[in-house]
């Protein structure tokens, strides 16, 4: 069985160092070089730049972050080892580990980042489909010939590249489809290769938990064990039609993800449908106070999202996940498409009003779709609304200064709550 130093990306016959600068660091797999689809994700994303940024955080637990009353974006494996998690209140996390150093989030900067891993993967294959700054899903079919040798190396090369050219680390899953490719990832984390072949693929995920399964969640995974379900076993024990029958379109999607199978391709170019943001909680909430200010945050962030790829949408859409795991969706057509934030914000509001009090919720999500040229947008004014035209000029203005000195230049005080 043939093998691949990730140190020196030396291809040799198995053994436990390499042969050529022995180094520890060696993977081998039957089908290593026979698979073609693959997962990038970055460690610890926005952490990892900030300690790049700053050496004297290297040794610290980072967590990236807002106020005491925010949540934690992202938290470096320091932190992480103290019990820090994503989407955690920042009351929480500093108990967990109140020795951690708090930084805002500085999303110019790991944009910047993230444009130049990107830029390292286009040389590798046209093929990629990024699912946030920091991950991708990369399809190498037909690139050997191109390269000289197999996918697995290349991705190798890739990572390696980002440790000594950007400082910065990622890990990889290779398999046969993105479903495993992406489980695959996260098997070995930080700095990790890892492998799900086809022959192997039934066995590897028999005895594994559903809850690997992306979109399986606190709740989901409460029905699922209501039903007996906790492993890929349970869940292949199951028929197709009764699967369907108990948890709907879901349940066929469980069907084949439980044998494996998931057909979707790597979507490179795709035309853009819609920019969204949501945020899961730790722990569910009716807080008013702390929903809306998750409302303007997540307004605010869809909106620049729109700005910087030059967009804007018609048709404003509210998500919101019960503690049953139970979906409320409302959307709203405006007269013209927007890419300001204090109009989604406002629109936004108003369907979270129309709503009712049905929570507590697990999830809140904000989406701008019906995507128009940014050209097109806010051009008529609001006859209901006469401080609209204003209230714009301001955030174009704040957009400027942004630009100038930072993204925490200006924050609302909205953003505070």
């Amino acid at each position: 069985m043939q093998a691949l130093c990730r140190d020196c990306l030396a291809v040799f016959e198995h053994m436990p160092r390499c042969p050529s600068c022995r180094g520890p660091r060696v993977i081998a797999h039957p089908e290593l070089f026979d698979l073609s689809i693959a997962h990038m994700d970055c460690d610890a994303f926005y952490a990892s730049v900030e300690k790049r940024d700053n050496p004297v955080l290297a040794d610290k637990p980072v967590i990236i972050g807002g106020g005491r009353r925010g949540v934690v974006s992202t938290a470096c494996y320091i932190a992480r080892i103290k019990g820090v998690r994503s989407a955690m209140p920042m009351f929480q996390a500093l108990k967990l580990c109140p020795e951690a150093v708090v930084i805002k989030p500085r999303g110019d900067v790991y944009a910047a980042a993230s444009r130049e891993i990107r830029a390292m993967m286009d040389e590798m294959t046209p093929a990629i489909e990024p699912l946030s700054l920091d991950e991708a899903f990369l399809d190498m079919t037909g690139t050997e010939k191109l390269h000289g040798m197999p996918p697995a190396v290349m991705l190798a090369r890739l990572v390696k590249r980002m440790e000594t050219e950007l400082r910065l680390s990622g890990s990889i899953g290779l398999s046969h489809n993105k479903f495993l490719a992406k489980l695959a990832s996260d098997l070995d984390k930080p700095r990790g290769f890892s492998v799900i072949g086809r022959a192997e693929t039934l066995d590897f995920l028999a005895p594994r938990p559903v809850r690997m399964i992306w979109g399986v969640g606190a709740a989901a995974q409460v029905s699922l064990e209501r039903a007996g379900i906790r492993t890929f076993a349970d869940l292949r024990r199951w028929e197709q039609r009764d699967l369907e029958a108990r948890f709907g379109s879901f349940g066929e999607r469980l069907w084949h993800l439980a044998r494996g199978e998931d057909h979707r391709r790597v979507s490179a170019n795709a035309p853009m449908k819609s920019i969204s943001n949501e945020t899961t909680f730790f722990e569910d909430t009716s807080d008013p106070d702390i929903l809306d200010g998750h409302l303007w945050r997540m307004s605010e962030k869809v909106a620049d999202r729109a700005k910087a790829k030059g967009k804007a949408g018609r048709v404003v859409v509210l998500k919101l996940k019960r503690a049953n795991h139970s979906l409320i969706t409302r959307r709203v057509s405006l007269h013209d498409a927007t890419q300001m934030a204090d109009r989604l914000y406002r629109t936004a509001r108003d369907l979270f009003d129309q709503v009712g009090d049905q929570g507590p919720y697990r999830l809140l999500g904000v989406g701008l779709s019906d995507l128009h040229p940014a050209d097109t947008a806010d051009l008529s004014g609001d006859l209901l609304d006469p401080l609209a035209g204003k209230r714009a000029g301001a955030e174009r203005a704040t957009d400027e200064i942004r630009r100038k000195f930072g993204s925490d230049a200006i924050v609302k005080g909205r953003a505070l709550r």
